[in-house]
């Protein structure tokens, strides 16, 4: 039998695909392999690609090639190996294994077919497998905070996005397989979880016949857990049941990122979003008047094949308009497999760089306005990093999600992982700083 090889993990690519690094984790030290943080001591390293966009693909690819100049034996998942298999196997000869996005939970039997000399490739043209509170998991991120997934796939089809192609269609999870995976990251200290999967609000729809969201917000209430946020929320399934569980249940927080992407009617159509752009008025007002203390954070693309000085102006109106606490803007990427890569009127590179910057400097004083409204106000701040010896210490209120938003920068007494009251001393267009009470 022999000693077990050592393992290590390069994750690349969004929280969906840690969750399934972080299962390949469990399953692996479940069957006795070593696993190891440093790449350089590990037999293999699994690369776990992000192939969303170009970008995220060139840094797979970056990845991949550091590896094999270093001589490592790769083993690749996720997102590429499941839109590029065959290439990638021939262009990358350390390459001893591809794994699909639906096909993770064979890592350790893929591993033990290499060890007998197999090039493995072990990717289901349609993903059906999603994980559930009886796959073992072996943590990776900040002890506080656990992504938990509520579903898998998609069934839109946006004109820009890959991923139904990459990820498959939706598939949740049951309320009480979520709730129970809750209670194990509740116990395991965890105060924060995120609630993820491609469109939260359409949580339920395949396996109940309609949304459930509400009705998994009220069962996580039970759950001994202080705050719930919940991540990419469709404006038009944020239905008053939905508005009401946030508002009834302490521990949702009320933090929304919805991923709008446009504001101009004509361009939400050519998108193919699920709706038209008259809903997004009407529903951030009714947002606002229902959650008087929601935390809106939203994501636009600029640079949309045929969009107009005129439709970009919409948009700008629209932020100004509504003043959302957090926004993120990103130029339209043109991908292969969809729709959009196929449309007339493509808007110019760097025409779509200099829109994007120009919303950028559009909503940086909004975000400075709304950090400088904190002041003087005392919030909870989980604490996740610390410098004790100064007395430094870094966390987040709830106004910011991990990784995407800001910070808040404390002085005085706090304890790593633990909330505490902190009062808002300054502000910045990111951050809040503030003293501990």
């Amino acid at each position: 039998m022999g000693n077990k090889p050592t393992i290590a993990i390069s994750h690349l690519g969004c929280e969906k695909n840690r969750i399934d690094s972080e299962h390949m984790l469990g399953l692996l030290a479940q069957q006795g392999y070593n696993i190891d943080a440093n790449e350089e001591l590990a037999d293999y390293v699994i690369v776990n690609t992000c192939s969303f966009i170009q970008e995220a693909r060139e840094e797979s690819v970056r990845t991949l090639v550091e590896l094999a100049e270093a001589n490592k034996k790769i083993i690749i998942s996720g997102c590429m190996a499941q839109h590029f298999q065959e290439e990638l196997l021939e262009e990358l000869p350390e390459a001893v294994a591809l794994v699909g996005t639906g096909d993770y939970q064979k890592i350790a039997d893929v591993i033990q077919r290499v060890e007998t000399g197999e090039r493995v490739t072990e990717v289901s043209q349609n993903p059906t497998f999603v994980a559930d509170e009886t796959t073992p998991r072996y943590r990776t991120t900040n002890e506080a905070v656990a992504y938990l997934r509520v579903a898998e796939g998609c069934d839109y089809r946006c004109a820009f996005c890959i991923i139904p192609y990459l990820r498959g269609k939706q598939r949740s999870r049951s309320i009480e397989s979520i709730v129970t995976e809750a209670q194990q990251l509740a116990d395991q200290g965890v105060k924060e979880i995120i609630l993820i999967s491609q469109i939260t609000t359409n949580y339920g729809v395949d396996l109940y016949g309609e949304p459930k969201l509400a009705e998994l917000l009220r069962a996580l209430g039970k759950v001994d857990v202080p705050w719930i946020r919940i991540h990419y929320a469709y404006p038009t399934g944020l239905t008053p049941n939905v508005i009401d569980a946030i508002r009834e249940t302490p521990n949702i927080l009320p933090y929304l990122d919805l991923p709008l992407q446009h504001s101009h009617p004509a361009i939400l159509k050519a998108m193919n979003r699920p709706w038209q752009g008259e809903v997004n008025d009407k529903i951030i007002e009714t947002l606002k008047t229902s959650l008087p203390h929601a935390i809106l954070r939203t994501t636009f693309i600029v640079g949309f094949p045929g969009e107009t000085e005129g439709q970009f102006d919409h948009l700008l109106n629209f932020v100004q308009r509504h003043e959302f606490d957090h926004v993120g803007v990103f130029t339209f990427s043109p991908e292969e497999e969809t729709p959009a890569y196929q449309m007339s009127n493509q808007v110019l590179p760097e025409v779509a760089q200099d829109r994007r910057n120009y919303l950028m400097e559009i909503q940086q004083p909004i975000s400075a306005q709304k950090n400088q409204n904190c002041i003087g106000q005392t919030v909870e701040v989980l604490i996740e990093q610390e410098n004790p010896k100064t007395q430094e210490y870094i966390g987040r209120s709830i106004r910011f999600a991990p990784e995407v938003d800001g910070v808040v920068y404390v002085q005085g007494d706090g304890q790593l992982n633990s909330i505490i009251p902190v009062k808002i001393t300054d502000a910045d267009v990111y951050d809040l700083y503030g003293k501990a009470i």
